[in-house]
């Protein structure tokens, strides 16, 4: 069996970043894992992590060059009552609205937001599918 272990997000400020996230769902800090490039939290069956630039050294990469969107996070919540409330959590917390909170047309709920480095992601209710 595979599993996702981490998803990371490289950033320029891994401490505002992580604080983001940990602000707006409660994520617990993986302390044993903290450097000046690198902060983890838990999610639950993943990890979190937050990449400062040194961590493209590290991992022989090159940054990216040019805006656009390469990867999306989604956090999925218990209902959708809980959708509405961390979109607007996470307004409050310097996200912003890229599409209010919606019903998919496989019969999820969900917003899609960026955080406050432009990062997209979404907060999602899975509801039976349509």
């Amino acid at each position: 069996m595979v599993a996702l272990a981490y998803t990371n997000i490289f950033t320029a400020d891994i401490d505002r970043l992580a604080e983001f996230y940990s602000a707006l769902f409660g994520f617990t800090e993986i302390v044993e894992s903290r450097s000046p490039i690198f902060r983890g939290f838990t999610t639950g069956s993943a990890s979190l992590g937050f990449s400062g630039p040194g961590a493209f050294d590290l991992l022989g990469l090159a940054p990216q060059e040019g805006p656009g969107d390469r990867v999306m996070q989604t956090f999925n919540v218990e209902n959708k009552d809980e959708v509405d409330a961390y979109s607007a959590k996470a307004v409050e917390l310097g996200a912003s609205i890229v599409k209010e909170p919606f019903e998919t047309y496989y019969g999820w709920y969900q917003s899609v937001l960026r955080d406050p480095d432009g990062n997209c992601f979404r907060v999602n209710f899975p509801g039976a599918p349509a």
